[in-house]
């Protein structure tokens, strides 16, 4: 006979009272409890909540705001109706205003803290659209049978489940408005359980959307799909596997392409990356522009270059412009987009920048400005050979201002630059994420 197990019954959720004190880096609010910090989302500082722990361990807990006993100033009502269980966003509770001032101060703080850097101007923040911005996103898919439909969007807050919403307002409306029309279009699929996620990839007048495809579709999936190209205006393309294998639903599709300052256009594919909103991504390059204020006097490098976003407006008023990428195919694709811009005074090479690359030609040369837009690990591992370089000026583009003020130690204490300017750019308006850039120069 079969034991039964002993089944521990689920106690409620844990409620307490917080008075906020402070704003971590990723956007929830700071108290301390029995002596413990507790990082609450949803909360902001000077307020008083009421929250549930969602976690506990020995040095610090978590958990999320349940009622709101007193107000900040700061607090509006969020923009989205589904912001409450959607993941997508964690900021939409604070004015926008005032996530830029938040933003900023993380940004500061880690210049303090890491760095111990406090002498240096603070640049404007670069703003832009706070809502269908977002001209990139991986969106999650599943046939929900419970809900009685698919499911299109991201996942809940803090749940590997999908949240259950109807329309996004921070995607770009031609897919942030069609939420519904997708979850009906794959819902009316055979293979409506094997569609994993959707990549959205939208351009100046272009929308593309790669569905990814665990088994192969029928011809009645075929033709529904083709009908919803042609009626939404948009680019479908399937992947079976991995990225090599996306192809479009049918025929040729034209490249997608924005345009770039210096009367540059940036051609890429669907699976491309490529900054996520554009309107802040063509300030973040004037700013770039104007900041080295090249000339034909200058040999730039472009450190992590992708697909030349940089590279490419620089080399219309610098002398020489080199990229350098760790992927071949984006090289390649920087290659082309400089042939296809008239662009003959930019050189690109693959090189895995966080590994040494002494041996690599493009080492040898001088340069004496370079820009560093890496990944969120930073770039400590290239930061020496900027004295053998010549570098007077470096301009570091950063997704993460720990590796950045990481970084501007190295740079600033060890090889003898200076911090000029520093700030925040909203390239990810009612999120944490914050966007940074900073200039240092012998």
């Amino acid at each position: 006979m079969a034991r039964r197990r002993n089944r521990r019954k689920k106690l409620p959720p844990e409620t307490a009272n917080a008075c906020i004190e402070s704003m971590a880096h990723d956007g929830r609010g700071v108290a301390h409890v029995d002596g413990k910090a507790v990082f609450i989302a949803g909360a902001l500082p000077g307020e008083e909540v009421v929250f549930e722990y969602s976690k506990k361990k020995k040095d610090f807990a978590e958990g999320r705001v349940t009622e709101v006993l007193t107000a900040s100033a700061d607090r509006v009502e969020p923009g989205c109706e589904h912001y409450t269980i959607c993941g997508g966003c964690s900021l939409q509770h604070l004015d926008p205003e005032k996530q830029i001032l938040a933003k900023q101060s993380i940004l500061i703080d880690q210049f303090k803290s890491i760095a111990k850097l406090e002498d240096f101007e603070l640049w404007p923040a670069l703003t832009g659209p706070f809502w269908g911005y977002r001209h990139r996103a991986r969106l999650g898919v599943k046939d929900v049978i419970k809900k009685g439909r698919v499911l299109v969007g991201f996942r809940e807050k803090a749940s590997p489940f999908l949240a259950e919403i109807e329309s996004c307002d921070v995607l770009h409306p031609s897919v942030g408005k069609r939420l519904m029309d997708l979850s009906a279009l794959i819902g009316g699929l055979s293979i409506k359980d094997k569609i994993p996620q959707i990549e959205v990839s939208i351009c100046d007048n272009r929308t593309a959307l790669v569905f990814r495809i665990l088994e192969p579709l029928s011809d009645d999936d075929i033709a529904i799909l083709s009908s919803f190209e042609l009626s939404a205006n948009v680019d479908i393309y399937t992947q079976s596997k991995g990225p090599d294998t996306i192809a479009p639903l049918a025929g040729e599709k034209p490249a997608l392409s924005y345009a770039l300052p210096n009367e540059v256009t940036l051609y890429f594919g669907p699976s491309d990356f490529v900054q996520v909103n554009v309107e802040i991504n063509r300030k973040m390059i004037n700013r770039a522009l104007q900041t080295l204020d090249l000339n034909e006097n200058d040999n730039v490098l472009d450190l992590f270059c992708g697909l030349g976003n940089f590279t490419l407006p620089m080399a219309k008023v610098a002398g020489h412009v080199t990229g350098v990428e760790g992927s071949d195919d984006l090289i390649k694709r920087a290659k082309e987009n400089a042939d296809k811009n008239g662009i003959s005074n930019a050189s690109f090479y693959t090189a895995n920048l966080m590994e040494e690359v002494a041996d690599e030609p493009w080492t040898k040369q001088k340069y004496n400005k370079v820009l560093i837009d890496p990944p969120r690990l930073g770039a400590k591992e290239i930061l020496h050979y900027l004295p053998k370089w010549g570098a007077e000026q470096v301009l570091y583009i950063s997704c993460n201002p720990s590796t950045l003020a990481r970084d501007a130690a190295i740079l600033v204490n060890e090889l003898g630059y200076t911090m000029k300017r520093a700030g925040v750019m909203d390239m990810f308006p009612h999120t944490s994420h914050v966007e940074s850039i900073a200039l240092f120069e012998k």
